[in-house]
Order: C-alpha cells, then structure tokens, then sequence
C-alpha cells in the first residue's frame, strides 16, 4: 500500500504542476524554482516533514523534496556553525542528490550523443 500512496501523491505533484505549466505562461525553469521554494517553506513552517512521513517517496522525491532538504541541511548547518551554515549546509544535505545527477547526466551524454537545439 506505500507504493500506491507514493505513487498516487506523486503523481498529484506532476499533475498540478502539468496543469500549472498548460494555464499558465510561467516557463518550466521558474516552475522548478517555485517547487523548489515551497518545499523549503513548507519545511520551515513544519508541514512538509509530516507529509512526507505520510506519503513517503511521492513527497520526498519530487522538487518539493529537494527544497525541504536544502532547508533541514541550511538548518542544521546553522545550529552548528552559525553564519557559515546558510552557504554549506544546503551542499553537504544535498551532495549525494546533485552528484548523482551529474554522473548520470554525463553517462547518458556518452551514450546518446547529445545535440543542440536549433
């Protein structure tokens, strides 16, 4: 039943967001920012925690999720180095995400040949 729940929340992620890009003329690279920022607030004001002790990866993999673990690495940074915490604590919550990202990204490079657009 978890993989039901993750998969019927995280689908109702794409789903606002695919009707939020068809309505609106908010270009795909703002959508991503406003994901990324309601998930750091919401992580802030304590919803999103919760949300994804109840959904599970529908919550947790999105960009929402991403946001909310920049904001608990920044917070966690904070508490134990202070100032220095808001510029390294998001890097150090977020590295195993963005590393694997880029080593994928590149793999795929090698194998599909990217091309640019005209």
């Amino acid at each position: 039943m978890d993989y039901v729940k993750a998969f019927l929340i995280g689908g109702a992620i794409c789903a606002a967001v695919q009707i939020l890009m068809d309505n609106t003329k908010l270009m795909p690279g703002r959508i991503m920012v406003i994901l990324v920022c309601l998930g750091a607030v919401l992580g802030a004001v304590g919803i999103y925690e919760p949300f994804t002790k109840w959904a599970g990866a529908g919550a947790s993999v999105p960009l929402s999720g991403f946001g909310n673990t920049l904001f608990k690495g920044i917070k966690k940074a904070v508490d134990e180095d202070g100032f220095i915490g808001i510029f390294k604590g998001g890097f150090t919550a977020s590295a195993v995400g963005i590393s694997g990202a880029l080593i994928f990204s590149y793999l795929a490079s090698w194998i599909f040949s990217p091309k640019m657009k005209d």
